[in-house]
């Protein structure tokens, strides 16, 4: 009976001692979007952090050191987007906070955002990319062609322009908005290996064909590699959607 209360003393030391040690750098004191906690993110995150540093993540309403929020402060970082929502993460003084955003932003912490499921609506993408602005390709492709196929196969879910303004499913983002994207040519001509888009979408003599075990949840999408450079062609024509400056508390 002593030998196993031994074990159990020094199992709940193991598990304590990193909280402790953490308790040095008084741990991450996290403020969110409503959207973010209502949607369940950041319960999901908090522990994968914790468990793989020790640092404890306590969620607050004031005296935050790291703040998760859609404005952008200007030294912000673009961490997520959610349809038409770009979240950014403001980070204050203190080496538990710099940790928790250098984990969030990196490929792990993205990967970490877009496995999260959440129940109904969009899921999140990590925008840590969107910090970088990649450079940009001369676009060939038939710009009319483009702005068809763009209607009549990406247009059942995303606006992409006038003609759909009121059928896009509001919680994926608008062509507008992507096209605001620094790698916005990365995502359109590589769309069919972000998710949700692998499980609907094929590209000729690019894709592998569905799994019959698993046929696509709607009706499937199926391009060229032609289709899609024009496709790009048109996206390019787009002006940017312009997401206003931070808005000004009082």
């Amino acid at each position: 009976m002593g030998r196993i209360t031994k074990i159990r003393r020094l199992a709940i030391l193991l598990f304590v001692a990193p909280m402790m040690a953490s308790g040095q750098e008084d741990g991450v004191r996290l403020r969110s979007a409503p959207a973010l906690e209502e949607s369940g993110l950041v319960q999901f995150l908090r522990p994968r952090f914790s468990l793989k540093t020790g640092v404890p993540v306590q969620v607050v309403a004031e005296g935050a050191n790291v703040v998760l929020d859609d404005q952008d402060s200007g030294d912000a970082k673009p961490v997520l987007v959610r349809g038409d929502a770009v979240y950014y993460i403001t980070v204050g003084e203190g080496k538990a906070a710099k940790r928790f955003a250098d984990w969030l932003l990196s490929d792990v912490g993205q990967r970490a955002i877009e496995q999260f499921q959440p129940e109904g609506g969009q899921p999140f993408t990590g925008a840590a990319g969107l910090a970088e602005k990649p450079a940009e390709v001369a676009l060939e492709g038939d710009v009319v062609r483009g702005e068809t196929l763009s209607y009549r196969n990406c247009g059942r879910c995303h606006v992409i322009g006038e003609r759909n303004r009121m059928k896009g499913i509001g919680s994926t983002p608008s062509f507008a908005l992507m096209r605001s994207f620094p790698d916005w040519q990365q995502r359109f001509g590589g769309y069919y290996t972000l998710n949700p888009h692998p499980s609907f979408s094929q590209i000729v003599d690019v894709t592998d064909p569905f799994d019959p075990a698993r046929p696509p949840p709607i009706k499937p999408l199926e391009l060229t590699l032609e289709e899609l450079a024009d496709i790009l062609a048109f996206v390019a024509t787009i002006k940017p959607a312009d997401l206003g400056a931070p808005l000004q508390t009082q």
